[in-house]
């Protein structure tokens, strides 16, 4: 039986333990961003985290599986904005193209300038030779908005037969050409790419509405 001592010193280590897991993870997410998957090293973390090094293995394992939790913190500020995005702008008493156009503004104007999603980017393209998430992680936006768009097909705002490929398609018209017309130049105001989504979202509903 713990005595009271014991037990009160429990929470303490507790939230040390918690604090040394967040700064190894601060530290390891600014070392892979800025050096790369390969040339980050446990001892460059630790230090950068002021920690020991074996106290990033007790944490972690090793290197890889430091990699996939920092990477799958930041899929999940990710999943959570496209979850509040798609809550909040793919309503069903909106009218489709105001929803389909707002959600796609959302996540151009709102979520792809943010250190969050630059930071899921620069961590994503290091693979093959960084480790990946599980497919089920990386792919929870995309299914996210699948479900909705065969939520719009049930109640009749959409012609769809099969979800997945029309959530792709609208992709592939809005949110993904911004993101490379972009990547080629950062200058792009929002007037052109509030003009780039209102084409896509447009059509999309010639194709699916």
């Amino acid at each position: 039986m713990a005595t009271p001592r014991a037990t009160a010193r429990t929470p303490g280590r507790r939230l040390q333990a918690e604090a040394k897991q967040a700064a190894i993870l601060d530290a390891a997410e600014a070392l892979f961003v800025s050096d790369g998957y390969e040339l980050t090293s446990v001892d460059a973390i630790s230090a950068r985290a002021g920690v020991s090094k074996r106290t990033v293995y007790d944490h972690f394992g090793d290197k890889q599986t430091l990699f996939r939790a920092v990477l799958g913190r930041a899929n999940d500020a990710v999943v959570a904005t496209v979850r509040k995005a798609i809550d909040e702008e793919l309503t069903e008493d909106r009218d489709i193209r105001d929803a389909l156009l707002g959600f796609a503004r959302r996540v151009t104007t709102g979520m792809f300038p943010t250190s969050d999603y630059a930071t899921f980017r620069r961590l994503g393209s290091q693979a093959p030779v960084a480790p990946r998430l599980p497919e089920a992680a990386r792919d929870q936006p995309e299914r996210m908005m699948e479900e909705r768009f065969a939520k719009f097909a049930a109640d009749g705002k959409l012609r769809v037969s099969d979800p997945r490929r029309a959530m792709q398609h609208f992709v592939a018209l809005t949110m993904r050409l911004v993101l490379d017309v972009t990547d080629e130049d950062q200058t792009v105001g929002k007037a052109e790419i509030l003009g780039i989504l209102t084409d896509g979202v447009d059509v999309f509903l010639r194709a699916y509405r």
